[in-house]
């Protein structure tokens, strides 16, 4: 049998998904797995042994662009795939749904209307599922992947998966401790309401003895972990990282501390200890709790369906508590 899995992004979002991959091997080995993906987190699956192949699309040049004939040629190119026993939509929304139908197959599952928050990408797949949107993301996926196999697993086997990212080779780096636990912050997020203030973050340095590691994505994010080091020179800022070298990195560290963003749930892929803050978006939901994997939340009323951006009530969150939850992971 042979599979393509359509979730193009985000980083966080792709590894949430990317944990029913062994739950699928391991019931069957024979199965044979494509994923489609945006170009920019291609790294983070060329490298999985249970992916077949790894198809790119950049939809988001086009958009960038806004060039329909980019468009056209992405299109196009996803057309002039193989044709698959089955297409699975793993992202829900209009554009994957469309890339979906686009992929020649002879079955294309998705959810259904009412488990999505775009409802009208249920359209386009001649096979659905319910499961309420609301409901954490990984579980959904999960059941999603049970459904169409039908698998005779349950949920509660993903407490004890096994680490599912991969890299090519190990990032070499001299910030590493061999005496102190190393704790990884992360400053960055898609949003500044998810993102958890530089001053805050020196104020948990202050309260933990450890060696700190700040990573960044873009300018605006080392800009933020500058001034982490300014308020605490003894943190260390790592150069910029493909997704590979982040994977590396992160599978040798102690403990990741960030939000609610790709690079924290990278962690949780990895069986790494770390804390998740969250403000404007629910914990419960997008992230799954185990014995060295917390969360802290603010204290905002939560919409799934949509983020309010103007809810900062991350910044309130009091680097004492994440400290404390720190310090009983790092024993």
């Amino acid at each position: 049998m042979k599979i393509a899995i359509v979730k193009l992004s985000a980083l966080g979002d792709i590894v949430h998904a990317m944990v029913v991959l062994q739950f699928v091997k391991k019931i069957n080995q024979e199965i044979s797995i494509d994923w489609i993906v945006e170009d920019r987190y291609k790294d983070l699956l060329e490298f999985h042994p249970d992916i077949n192949k790894v198809h790119s699309i950049c939809l988001k040049q086009a958009k960038e662009e806004k060039s329909i004939l980019v468009l056209i040629r992405e299109f196009k190119k996803i057309n002039k795939l193989p044709t698959y026993d089955l297409v699975i939509d793993m992202q829900g929304l209009l554009k994957s749904a469309i890339i979906s139908r686009i992929i020649p197959s002879k079955l294309i599952l998705g959810f259904d209307k009412t488990s999505l928050r775009e409802g009208l990408a249920s359209i386009f797949y001649n096979k659905t599922f319910n499961y309420g949107y609301a409901e954490n993301i990984i579980e959904r996926n999960f059941e999603l992947i049970k459904f169409a196999f039908e698998l005779p697993i349950n949920k509660e086997e993903i407490n004890h998966k096994q680490p599912f990212l991969f890299f090519d080779k190990q990032y070499e780096t001299s910030v590493l401790s061999k005496i102190k636990k190393n704790v990884i912050l992360i400053p960055g997020a898609s949003h500044i309401s998810k993102r958890y203030p530089a001053a805050n973050f020196s104020k948990l340095v202050n309260l933990l003895d450890a060696n700190y590691l700040v990573i960044w994505g873009d300018l605006e994010e080392k800009k933020i972990a500058e001034k982490i080091k300014s308020l605490s020179p003894d943190v260390s800022i790592c150069n910029r990282m493909t997704l590979s070298s982040l994977i590396s990195l992160v599978s040798r560290v102690d403990l990741v501390i960030g939000p609610d963003t790709g690079p924290t749930h990278i962690a949780w892929g990895l069986n790494i200890p770390s804390i998740t803050l969250f403000g404007p978006t629910p914990g419960y939901r997008n992230t799954y709790l185990t014995k060295i994997n917390k969360i802290i939340e603010s204290n905002s009323k939560v919409n799934t369906y949509k983020i309010d951006k103007t809810d900062y009530s991350i910044r309130n969150i009091d680097a004492k508590d994440i400290s404390h939850i720190a310090k009983s992971l790092l024993l």
